[in-house]
Formats: structure tokens, C-alpha cells, sequence
């Protein structure tokens, strides 16, 4: 089970289809989700915990690395699902161009994305949705050049800088991966919009459903769950 909430239809199972995938509601990050983007990344553990920071962290520099984040300088993002539990982030990274990759940009600042689902909501296409965001957002910010670094063993980066048409290079086990993007035009600007107040809207409901669960189990007589 995922977690994430899905309303399974019979009929298409009789019919012999393929449900269609759930849509994926991202949501912009801010400093009140801190806590929960920590308690996200302490439950990426073992081998995937070093493909997604690309060496092994101990929970203290996990700890650090969610903390020196910059709010008003980066962009993250987030899925949560129907318990409201953080299960997946995709941090979009602002930085100055640097040299050897001029003849990449003309532009001022070049953006990298890092992306993490945990296992439980993996195979949704959670992680494609998360760097679809991270790229209309570069657009509509002039950004035109989104890279991704990683381990050339990363699956998940790989899947999703080959299903984006991303230019990969490798080198000793390491992989970056660009892809250019176009200037942001009325459509890229309304997108952008639509997809963070349909995520508002779920991340209220979502919200209000855990506040309410909560505030039901503290009432006289019933039991705490286990």
C-alpha cells in the first residue's frame, strides 16, 4: 500500500485496464514543514540514503543538510499522503552559473534538483511529477538549464533524466544530466499556479482530516492507538 489516496475502480479491473495513475498533487514547501521534511529523510536509510546525498550521512549531517536549507533562496517540494505523512521531496537548488558551464547558459543562475520517495510510494511516477514542478518553476524564475548530479547507479534519477530527454554524461560512477528549458509564456505561469492551489487544497483536507482523527481519539473513553 502507498499511502497516497487512492480510489480504486473495479471496472477496470473487469474490463481487463489499467487503472489510470492517480493525480500527483505537489506542494510547494516553507519553513512549518522543517520537522516533517527531517523526519522524511531519516527514513531514507541503507543503499538509498547514499544514492540520494550520493555518500553515507549519518542522521546528524541529515539533520544539518535539512536545517541549512534556505527557504528564500532554494525551493522544495513535497507529496503527502492520505495520513499526511511527507513521502516524497524534491529540493530545486538556485545558484550562480560557473564558469566551465557558460557555453551551457547564458543565464545568470542555473538550478539542480535533487529528488527522494520513500519505498512505500514508489512506482506512482512521484518522483517525474516532482521534477515537472521543479521545471516550470525554473522557467517561470528564468531559469533555462536544470541540472541533476548523481550516482550513475541512482535508478530513480536515471529514469527520470531519460523520460525527461535530459543529456547525461557519466564519469567514474557519477552521472549529471542537464536539460534546457524554454522562457516562461502565459501557459508555463497559469500551470504553475493551478498545480499549487490544487496541492493547497489537498494539503488542507489532508490537514483537517489528521486534526480531526486526532481530536477523536482524545475523546473520554476511547482508546489510544497502539
Amino acid at each position: 500500500m502507498s499511502g497516497l489516496n487512492l480510489f480504486r475502480n473495479p471496472l477496470h479491473k473487469w474490463l481487463g485496464r489499467a487503472e489510470p495513475r492517480p493525480t500527483v498533487p505537489v506542494k510547494e514547501l516553507r519553513e512549518r514543514d522543517r520537522r516533517r521534511m527531517l523526519r522524511h529523510f531519516l527514513q531514507i536509510e541503507g543503499r538509498d540514503r547514499l544514492l540520494r546525498f550520493g555518500s553515507h550521512l549519518s542522521d546528524e549531517q541529515v539533520a544539518k543538510y535539512v536545517n541549512a536549507i534556505d527557504f528564500h533562496r532554494d525551493m522544495v517540494f513535497g507529496v503527502y499522503n492520505r495520513v499526511f505523512r511527507l513521502v516524497a521531496v524534491g529540493h530545486l537548488a538556485f545558484a550562480e552559473k560557473q564558469p566551465h558551464k557558460n557555453d551551457v547558459t547564458e543565464k545568470d543562475r542555473v538550478a539542480e534538483f535533487g529528488v527522494s520517495v520513500l519505498k512505500s510510494a514508489r512506482g506512482l511516477g512521484i518522483g517525474s511529477k516532482l521534477f515537472e514542478r521543479a521545471a516550470i518553476v525554473c522557467r517561470n524564475h528564468d531559469v533555462d538549464t536544470l541540472y541533476m548530479h548523481c550516482l550513475s547507479s541512482n535508478q530513480i534519477m536515471m529514469h527520470i533524466a531519460k523520460k525527461a530527454g535530459m543529456e547525461i554524461h557519466r564519469d567514474y560512477g557519477e552521472a549529471d544530466a542537464y536539460l534546457k528549458l524554454g522562457p516562461a509564456n502565459p501557459a508555463s505561469v497559469l500551470q504553475e499556479a493551478m498545480q499549487e492551489q490544487l496541492a493547497t487544497i489537498d494539503y488542507a483536507l489532508k490537514a483537517n482530516v489528521r486534526r480531526a482523527a486526532k481530536l477523536w481519539d482524545m475523546l473520554p473513553g476511547r482508546k489510544p492507538k497502539q
